[in-house]
């Protein structure tokens, strides 16, 4: 498979869905141009119907991404957030509108030269990362917009911009990833990758094209496809899938998942 493909068809990200404020907030990923997809998994969406009565809490999961996002009533301001390795929260006001072009893992820093480690966990501003996307998010987004023209201009930008780039399809890291997503996270990083490079050199590919270690991304990937498995409460209390997700005990899943998750499994799945 080519290294171009490998993530996209072996990763899918996925974040909660949006409960809290009901019908109020919607949340919705927008496919970007068949083109840009090896490198960009989705555009997303987060908006108010009408002014909620509090400001909003909007949770992130840890799902191994970059992502670039800003609000469409104040495209001046528009942001990074970086590899993560727990849940994030955000405190949004009672009315927003927000963007997002979510990347899958490798291809921030493949796009944009970027080290992914100086991002992680944190969330900076996009100028003074990129100070050109930023320019292009102030003057070609504002709040009349209509929808269909903002992932117009997101596919345009991102095609220009593609055009210009010297992909590095460094067989070592990809190799790499492939095990960790063909075993879904749950493996032994020593005896189940064999990169060809030492344990240093292998970390500092995943740094700078992941934002952290191969460890700390086999764990993302792994708590993912629990979420996309969505086992019930039920069952993961009587078949012990905990176990089959490489967990010591039920005590460790627990505590690693509501790192990443915000909440608890029984809270997440809720059946």
């Amino acid at each position: 498979m080519d290294t171009l493909t490998i993530i996209r068809a072996g990763y899918k990200p996925i974040q909660p869905t949006i409960t809290p404020a009901g019908e109020s907030v919607t949340y919705e990923e927008i496919l970007p141009d068949h083109r840009l997809r090896p490198y960009i998994y989705c555009y997303w969406q987060l908006k108010t119907k009408a002014p909620l009565q509090a400001p909003f809490t909007y949770r992130v999961v840890a799902d191994g991404c970059i992502d670039v996002f800003f609000e469409l009533d104040r495209p001046e301001a528009s942001f990074v957030m970086g590899f993560c390795k727990r849940y994030t929260e955000f405190e949004l006001d009672n009315a927003f509108n927000y963007v997002g072009v979510r990347f899958l893992p490798t291809m921030f820093p493949q796009l944009f030269s970027v080290d992914a480690s100086s991002l992680s966990n944190r969330t900076e501003d996009l100028g003074a990362v990129i100070p050109s996307m930023a320019r292009f998010v102030a003057d070609r987004f504002a709040p009349d917009l209509p929808t269909p023209a903002v992932w117009q201009r997101l596919d345009d930008y991102f095609l220009q911009h593609l055009a210009d780039i010297d992909f590095n399809q460094d067989p070592r890291l990809y190799g790499a990833i492939a095990t960790i997503m063909q075993k879904s996270g749950v493996l032994n990083l020593e005896k189940d990758i064999d990169s060809g490079i030492s344990p240093r050199q292998l970390r500092r590919l995943f740094e700078y094209y992941i934002g952290d270690t191969a460890k700390t991304f086999s764990k993302v990937v792994r708590f993912q496809n629990i979420l996309r498995a969505k086992p019930s409460t039920q069952n993961l209390r009587e078949n012990k899938l905990f176990y089959d997700a490489g967990y010591y005990d039920q005590a460790h899943f627990i505590k690693e998942f509501k790192s990443l998750y915000g909440v608890t499994p029984s809270r997440a799945f809720g059946r």
